[in-house]
């Protein structure tokens, strides 16, 4: 195999189980995110079994994209494997958050993806095993809650990217797959100030990192358009696709008071 995997996000958590998975596996790797520290740190674990290479980039800037995609081509560097990884959450209603926030937010969530993506799917189409792992979120398969108000919406942007990607390069043996976790520890719910909040629900419902990785990263090599990690995330999503919608919102809208509550 040629080409590189490019993660972004690879400092912590999903992005960086993801790159320890890749580099098990033998495929070298370009680990980009904000914190150099962390992916030095990362980079250094990995290179005694793989070629790594590290590149900073705030992706919460527009000029981030272009800039990430010009250091790889100046290093000489092709890329196979696009994981858009990087993301956040934004907790509370949408009126408490200013917009420069929320612009920020679509910038790292939509922007970067979509602008990444469009700039290096010339390269992920030349390897002729090209694949794009879009880290969505099991919110994006679950009607709309309250608190959520872009970050469902946006998760649910990568599930329907990845089949338009999947459907329109599947003649150049590219897949693309939207990789959907439910709850998974990481450092997602310290940064959103919610880890409190999470640590009170029941266990069934927490993945691991290392999990989310393998299932992904099987599922974009095997042409899935959609991976559901986990029994219970999968038997859930099984029942709330049966359901009518109008029940389905009622339901969440139920659950959603109760975790405002506490």
């Amino acid at each position: 195999m040629s080409g590189r995997a490019l993660v972004t996000g690879a400092s912590s958590g999903i992005g960086a189980a993801i790159a320890r998975e890749y580099a098990r596996r033998g495929v070298p790797l370009i680990l980009s995110a904000r914190r150099v520290d962390r992916l030095e740190a990362l980079a250094q674990e990995l290179r005694g079994q793989i070629e790594v290479d590290v590149i900073a980039a705030d992706l919460s800037s527009p000029d981030a994209p272009k800039a990430l995609c010009e250091e790889i081509e100046r290093r000489g560097l092709a890329v196979r494997i696009l994981v858009n990884n990087a993301g956040y959450g934004v907790p509370g209603r949408y009126l408490k958050n200013d917009w420069k926030t929320h612009a920020d937010f679509l910038q790292v969530m939509i922007g970067a993806v979509s602008e990444l993506t469009w700039r290096l799917l010339p390269s992920i189409r030349a390897q002729g095993d090209g694949r794009i792992l879009n880290v969505s979120s099991f919110a994006a398969l679950m009607p709309a809650a309250d608190g959520q108000t872009l970050y469902a919406p946006v998760k649910a942007f990568l599930v329907r990217f990845s089949e338009a990607l999947s459907l329109e390069n599947a003649d150049r043996g590219v897949h693309a797959t939207a990789l959907c976790p439910g709850f998974t520890w990481s450092e997602f719910h310290d940064v959103t100030g919610t880890r409190d909040m999470m640590n009170r629900l029941p266990k069934r419902m927490w993945l691991q990192a290392d999990d989310v990785a393998r299932a992904g990263i099987d599922g974009v090599e095997r042409g899935k358009t959609i991976v559901v990690p986990g029994l219970f995330y999968k038997t859930l999503y099984c029942l709330v696709r049966h359901l009518p919608d109008a029940w389905a919102l009622k339901l969440m809208a139920r659950n959603s008071s109760k975790i405002r509550r506490t």
